[in-house]
Parts: structure tokens; C-alpha cells; sequence
């Protein structure tokens, strides 16, 4: 599973979504689906604008979290 650290980067940047939303160009409402990790796929210009807006790597925002086998 991947998951989006959006929260917590903005948090270490005190950046509030709307500001943000701003800065990059996207709509409150789709940084907020990407925020609460409800997002299916991120495309490479959001991904981009965003790394430059938060000063930040892709793998910072990103996270591979191994899912337990059933």
C-alpha cells in the first residue's frame, strides 16, 4: 500500500491546505482527497508542483507500507 504524507508535510511547513491549494493550483477539494489519503493514482505534475511548493522529495510525501499477507 502507499501512502500519502500530505498531512504531515504541511504540518512540518505549517502550510494550511487552502494556501497550498493556492501555491500549486489545485482545488481545495482534490488536495483534501489526496490528504485523506482517498486518492487512487497522483499524476507526475501534481506530484511535481507539489515537491516544489513543500521544498520536498517525492519520497517524502510518498510511503510504501507492506500490507500483512492473508
Amino acid at each position: 500500500m502507499i501512502r500519502i504524507r500530505l498531512d504531515v508535510m504541511m504540518a512540518e511547513r505549517k502550510m494550511s491546505l487552502n494556501e497550498l491549494s493556492e501555491k500549486v493550483g489545485i482545488t481545495p477539494a482534490n488536495l483534501s482527497i489526496l490528504k485523506n489519503e482517498k486518492g487512487k493514482a497522483i499524476r507526475f505534475s501534481t506530484l511535481d508542483a507539489l515537491c516544489k511548493v513543500l521544498e520536498c522529495q517525492p519520497g517524502d510525501l510518498l510511503e510504501y507500507i507492506e500490507e500483512d499477507a492473508e
